[in-house]
């Protein structure tokens, strides 16, 4: 399993700053696809974490 930090406190897949999701995408967030800088890019894999009652 790879080692991928994730800094997403509200994502489920989250566990002490490891994605522990089986698989991840990650995709452009810009109309031309082209990326620059990682504010252009988005984890699709991010599920919100269920709050407890």
């Amino acid at each position: 399993m790879s080692n991928i930090k994730c800094r997403v406190e509200e994502c489920f897949y989250n566990n002490d700053e490891i994605c522990q999701a089986s698989t991840i995408e990650v995709k452009s967030r810009t109309k031309d696809l082209i990326v620059s800088n990682t504010d252009d890019t988005a984890c699709e894999t991010f599920a919100p974490k269920m709050k407890k009652s």
